[in-house]
């Protein structure tokens, strides 16, 4: 680091989250652009992950964790965090589907909780994983209940400001194929104490199974989980 705190143990940790912050890191590439030995680096890397600092992704590398999701405009509550993986996995357990939470990030959403279908047909989306906010219906959430408008995104999405009142109107949103060819998913918003949205709760599988209109089967079930996830919920 260009000005080290002084505080040794500090230091040689942000150097760990500066380097997850860039995109998914093995151990080996935290060593090399660190300078840190593989021993301090792995014990840095898995103390922030306990903290939910860092992650890993399907490969088993460092990514962002969920507690860095809480840089974005609107915070992310701990309480969320906490109660995210037992309401995802009911979700899963109800409609079958895979089910994520996303947050916002720029021009991305960056997945921070996750429950995945055990066999079978499935959208797998890892906790790290960042997808554009152009795309899907956790996309379409955020935008629709974002403070500022977007027209950059909205001109390279598939979707437009119609499609997006018709979500702030109904409370959750669909998409068929925008994210990729062949899958389909549902999103409702998280909101916090003061009513903001916070994040996205979305369920995501193959068409042959949601359908071509996603929503009417799982919207529902969607806008339930999203509730129970809002801060203001009594769980």
């Amino acid at each position: 680091m260009e000005q080290p705190s002084g505080v040794g143990v500090l230091d040689k940790a942000a150097l760990v989250l500066a380097v997850v912050e860039q995109g998914p890191a093995s151990l080996a590439d935290l060593v090399a652009r660190t300078g840190l030995t593989r021993a301090t680096a792995h014990r840095l890397a898995s103390a922030l992950e306990i903290h939910r600092l860092v992650g890993r992704d399907g490969a088993g590398r460092f990514v962002p964790g969920p507690r860095l999701a809480a840089g974005v405009a609107t915070p992310l509550p701990w309480d969320v965090l906490d109660r995210a993986d037992r309401i995802l996995t009911d979700l899963r357990d109800v409609t079958g589907e895979s089910t994520q939470l996303y947050v916002r990030r720029g021009a991305l959403r960056l997945c921070v909780a996750a429950s995945e279908r055990a066999s079978g047909l499935r959208d797998t989306v890892p906790v790290g994983a960042a997808l554009p906010m152009t795309a899907g219906s956790g996309a379409q959430v955020l935008l629709a209940f974002a403070d500022h408008p977007a027209p950059d995104l909205l001109a390279a999405a598939p979707f437009d400001s119609t499609t997006l009142a018709l979500v702030r109107e109904r409370g959750w949103a669909e998409s068929v194929g925008e994210r990729e060819t062949g899958l389909a998913s549902v999103s409702a918003p998280v909101r916090g104490e003061s009513g903001a949205v916070i994040a996205a709760v979305s369920l995501s599988g193959p068409l042959e199974r949601l359908t071509r209109s996603p929503g009417r089967r799982h919207g529902a079930a969607v806008l339930a989980a999203a509730a129970r996830l809002s801060t203001s919920a009594v769980d």
